[in-house]
């Protein structure tokens, strides 16, 4: 990991320094700055087998935040910072952490949340959501179609620790004039491949 990574993912955790939970989001990742370092490789390769923009975002409470971003190599780059807060639902990252939740969790979540739109295409009911994360069960991985961002599509994976506990995950993201929908389910795998490679340099097998 090179120093500006070191020094962006300190920048995005000083952000949060002054909530109450920080030290529960440490707990979780088992030392931010030590996860982004383990998670680099799997990332990076990604992004090169890819040439998709790359992000890692750990689980904060009921949302999601981007701890890690490799760009891809492109004239263009994406809106998203590190440090940036995420609703679960509207995001690849944040349905394939909701998907390995139980349902009574899942429940708990759909109801302190009411499911925000963020774009028109965000998915704001309970009963279509649930199917979706039915479908996500089966393929390890989930799908963002401009439900985040207008304009951006994106697929992501979870990530566990050592206790096999999700954590967050990992997303491959491009234009939606770039890649299609079926184009980026075929990109699955590869995340899904990222994303346990990550899984495995934090512990878990």
């Amino acid at each position: 990991m090179t120093d500006t990574a070191v020094e962006k993912t300190l920048a995005a955790l000083e952000a949060l320094a002054d909530h109450p939970r920080i030290t529960d989001i440490a707990g979780k990742v088992l030392r931010p700055v030590d996860t982004v370092e383990r998670a680099r490789p799997a990332l990076r390769a990604l992004q090169r087998s890819t040439r998709c923009t790359v992000h890692l975002a750990v689980l904060f409470g009921d949302e999601l935040v981007y701890v890690d971003k490799i760009e891809a190599d492109k004239p263009y780059r994406m809106a998203s910072r590190l440090g940036t807060s995420l609703p679960a639902h509207g995001t690849a990252i944040g349905k394939a952490v909701l998907a390995s939740l139980p349902e009574s969790d899942l429940d708990a979540y759909l109801s302190r949340t009411g499911l925000p739109g963020r774009t028109p295409h965000t998915i704001t009911s309970s009963p279509r959501l649930k199917a979706q994360l039915t479908r996500v069960r089966r393929s390890r991985f989930a799908l963002d179609d401009e439900e985040n961002e207008v304009g951006v599509r994106c697929v992501g994976a979870a990530v566990r620790d050592h206790a096999g506990t999700v954590i967050g995950g990992l997303s491959a993201s491009s234009l939606a004039l770039e890649h299609s929908l079926p184009e980026l389910i075929a990109l699955g795998p590869r995340v899904l491949r990222a994303a346990d490679e990550v899984s495995a340099a934090l512990g878990w097998s």
